[in-house]
């Protein structure tokens, strides 16, 4: 089975070597690595992790904060493609098929950011109202969306923002960015988390800019 393992490293030299030679001995084999986050204070990096049969995903955990200074700030089970880097992909799709932008942003959106959903809103008289939704997204028919109109992208935050309790039980991470103009916006919701860290903000911002972009 595959897992998403992200892990927080310090900014040390064979940091990197040192989680997969770890997570190699727990019987783990890394496919995949992405790097979310880089900093003064280290990296943010997300590997995809094969077990064996009977491997516990526990293990995993344990074995890549067993070397000094690593922290583990989330595991999941993962079923997307072994790619975990898709934005080209993203940019080819919205270059082939401009009227189609829209849409083929809010599909591809949740394997781009490793989420489990994403969905194209506006503000309605009566709430939210969906203009394009993925495989798995919530009804948000009628949801209350304060945090819009949006100037840039960023991430929401449950205490303000007025986020459903059904998403804030799940734990679910949120994001949002503007979709050619402030009042309409493309969500995406990771349940379990993590976060959004900044540089996927930013990365999101930049898929909405071009896919407004190229759809006109």
């Amino acid at each position: 089975m595959s897992f998403l393992l992200r892990v927080v490293l310090p900014d040390r030299p064979g940091m990197l070597g040192a989680v997969a030679t770890a997570i190699g001995q727990a019987g783990g084999d890394i496919v995949s690595l992405d790097v979310v986050e880089r900093g003064p204070g280290g990296a943010v990096d997300d590997l995809l992790v094969v077990l064996p049969p009977g491997g516990l995903a526990d293990t995993l955990i344990s074995s890549a904060q067993s070397v000094p200074g690593v922290v583990v700030e989330s595991l999941r089970p993962y079923l997307g493609a072994a790619d975990l880097h898709r934005d080209l992909e993203l940019v080819d799709a919205l270059a082939a098929a401009p009227p189609d932008a829209l849409a083929l942003l809010v599909a591809h959106a949740p394997g781009v950011f490793r989420a489990g959903w994403a969905v194209l809103l506006a503000d309605g008289p009566d709430g939210a109202v969906a203009l394009e939704a993925s495989p798995g997204a919530p009804d948000v028919t009628g949801l209350a969306v304060p945090w819009l109109p949006l100037a840039s992208a960023r991430e929401l935050d449950a205490r303000t923002d007025a986020v459903p309790e059904r998403w804030e039980v799940l734990g679910t991470a949120l994001a949002a960015a503007p979709v050619g103009r402030p009042d309409r916006a493309v969500l995406v919701g990771r349940p379990g988390g993590p976060r959004f860290r900044g540089s996927e903000v930013l990365r999101l911002a930049h898929l909405a800019g071009i896919a407004a972009t190229v759809g006109g």
